[in-house]
């Protein structure tokens, strides 16, 4: 069940490089067992967000707050101690390294004590395994490397290992953006799935396709600043893409473009010209 208080929240956050303006007092929060779906254009600010968000940046001015209480997230670390995971596009896997060792990255487990304490891959080989399993992929062998998995399955991988080690709140950064059709459904029935199993999800993505079917609330990014949050309910695709994008531009691009094409068609061809230039 999802619930009515959000765990983290952003209050009038806004994020400046010297003169550059990155973020301007945008607001947002996320709930347990909640997709809210981060959306806007190259540019709109969404990478300044997760960087403050995951604790490699700090904001300017505002505050993070989490469970009502205001924080500051002074490294990635420090985030992940707090709940909160970031699955980056590029997903830091080491391709090379088989699914068990990239699960446990940083934090392998081992057994025995002294000069016989050895990796316990009894132990990281059945926890990959279950862990992917409960996120709906069956992976033939956690020995294998994790080049040889597909994208959506290496979305999984780094999905499952948030979850297993504690996150309340899932950022993904773009998880579909390199995917095709199929691929990008697995991962969309993935974040689902971390839906369901009590995480807040914070998608961030350009792409309204993908962030309508699943999403409960939106938040719109542009130029540094937010349009507004919307309930699922309270706006439609349509209207989300018209924000996201910049109805105006696309109005006055859409009349430019059948302006060009009206003056192509007055023009003569290029044959009559030619004719005409030499006497014809």
């Amino acid at each position: 069940m999802t619930e009515t208080s959000d765990f983290l929240e952003l209050a009038q956050v806004s994020k400046f490089f010297g003169s550059v303006i990155a973020l301007k007092e945008v607001s947002f929060g996320v709930r347990p067992g909640e997709i809210h779906c981060l959306l806007g254009d190259n540019g709109a600010g969404k990478s300044t967000l997760i960087k403050l968000l995951s604790g490699v940046f700090q904001p300017t001015a505002g505050e993070i707050r989490i469970a009502g209480k205001a924080v500051t997230l002074a490294s990635p670390r420090n985030a992940l101690d707090q709940g909160i995971a970031t699955v980056y596009q590029d997903l830091a896997t080491v391709p090379l390294m088989s699914i068990a060792r990239n699960f446990f990255m940083g934090r392998e487990k081992t057994k025995g004590r002294g000069v016989l304490r050895r990796l316990d891959w009894d132990f990281m080989n059945r926890t990959a395994r279950d862990e992917m399993s409960k996120m709906g992929i069956d992976i033939r062998d956690p020995r294998q490397a994790v080049g040889t998995l597909s994208g959506g399955e290496r979305q999984c991988l780094a999905i499952a290992r948030a979850v297993h080690f504690g996150a309340r709140i899932l950022i993904l950064d773009e998880p579909t953006s390199a995917l095709g059709v199929h691929q990008a459904s697995v991962v969309l029935r993935l974040i689902a799935r971390a839906k369901a199993r009590g995480l807040g999800v914070i998608f961030i993505t350009h792409n309204v396709h993908h962030a309508y079917p699943i999403a409960d609330r939106f938040t719109l990014l542009n130029r540094a600043k937010s349009l507004g949050t919307f309930a699922k309910a309270e706006i439609s695709r349509e209207k989300v893409t018209d924000m996201m994008a910049g109805g105006k531009e696309l109005v006055d691009l859409e009349a430019e473009l059948e302006a060009i094409a009206a003056s192509e068609t007055a023009q003569p061809t290029a044959e009559p010209r030619l004719k005409r230039a030499a006497g014809v």
